[in-house]
């Protein structure tokens, strides 16, 4: 097969995915974000890998992306941001702690969870998600493959049913930006990133 056709068929696979996400969830999640800025919550934000680049590009846009722009600020803790405080945990006590261990004492009832994993199987993510869930937050869990344990665990979900990491970060990345695309519009600031 030549380039043109590897090409193809990657794109094929994204457009196939587009079809079939579940948009009901998609509305869900973002409504979600929406209702934990408006009672100023904080949305927790983390994952492994990619994943943990999604959550940390997450927290910027709304960090920094559209709260240049409004009075009120988002408020957005990406939890894989700080290495230091990550690796004295995983060193200290396990790397299945790494999530859980920073939201312990923290947590309120306006917040949200977020856990991100490809897999939907990452032990460090499904140990907080279960974490969030026994101090009454809502959890949301973004998640590909077969969906794992995250896509029974969270409260809800935005799922890629698809076996491929890549296409599944592009997927997570991209629902990212359409929060994102649909906050800017609810606070009168289209265009603004």
């Amino acid at each position: 097969m030549n380039t043109e056709n590897y090409i193809a068929e990657y794109l094929e696979m994204e457009k196939r995915m587009f079809d079939v996400i579940d948009r009901e969830e998609m509305k869900t999640v973002v409504d979600l974000i929406m209702e934990t800025y408006e009672a100023e919550g904080t949305i927790y934000v983390f994952g492994n890998g990619g994943s943990a680049s999604t959550a940390s590009h997450m927290a910027n846009d709304f960090n920094k992306g559209i709260s240049e722009f409004v009075d009120k600020k988002f408020r957005f803790c990406c939890l894989n941001d700080n290495v230091a405080t990550m690796l004295s945990i995983a060193n200290d006590i396990s790397y299945e702690e790494i999530y859980r261990f920073q939201l312990r004492g923290k947590l309120q009832p306006n917040d949200l969870v977020i856990g991100i994993s490809g897999s939907g199987n990452s032990a460090n993510v499904l140990n907080a998600v279960s974490y969030a869930k026994e101090q009454g937050v809502k959890t949301v869990g973004f998640c590909g493959f077969s969906g794992g344990k995250l896509k029974e665990m969270a409260d809800y979900k935005f799922y890629v049913p698809l076996d491929s990491m890549k296409v599944v970060e592009d997927l997570h990345l991209m629902m990212n930006h359409l929060i994102m695309y649909v906050a800017e519009r609810k606070l009168g600031i289209e265009g603004c990133c």
